[in-house]
């Protein structure tokens, strides 16, 4: 069973500003609620085939993996992947403006868990949904301060 999880916030703040923060991803562990470090093993800046490891917590267990770059318009989209693990994700930025000074940010992620991870999915969706939608709201909250 595949997971796709979409889940969006307006941002007040220009879409240059929004994109180029939560675009970065060393920006990560400071408004995703379960990523505690990014570290990159390429160079940046972000650009197609650019690598980043992130550890995180996700339903009390610890992770670690790798995601790939593989789509970055900037100002626009970022979309990375990621094959660690048992649950492979894809997960895609995408920045819309609405006027001049207010954002449309839309988070998903989607993939086809294997293993214990495909009995799990129902539940991982729910979860996932939860923490997205927490996610957004700290970046609402620390780029609007």
């Amino acid at each position: 069973m595949a997971v796709d999880v979409m889940v969006t916030e307006v941002i007040e703040r220009p879409i240059a500003d929004v994109a180029e923060y939560a675009g970065d991803p060393s920006n990560a562990p400071e408004w995703y609620g379960r990523i505690e470090a990014a570290e990159w093993e390429t160079d940046p800046p972000l650009r197609l085939g650019s690598r980043i490891r992130f550890r995180a917590t996700f339903l009390g267990r610890q992770l670690d993996y790798t995601y790939e770059i593989v789509e970055h318009t900037p100002g626009e989209q970022v979309a990375m992947s990621t094959s660690d693990g048992p649950f492979p994700m894809n997960t895609v930025y995408t920045w819309r403006p609405v006027g001049d000074r207010v954002t449309h940010m839309t988070l998903r992620n989607h993939g086809e868990p294997v293993g214990f991870g495909k009995l799990a999915a129902p539940i991982v969706a729910r979860a996932m949904r939860r923490a997205m939608t927490g996610d957004l709201r700290n970046l609402k909250q620390l780029l609007e301060a």
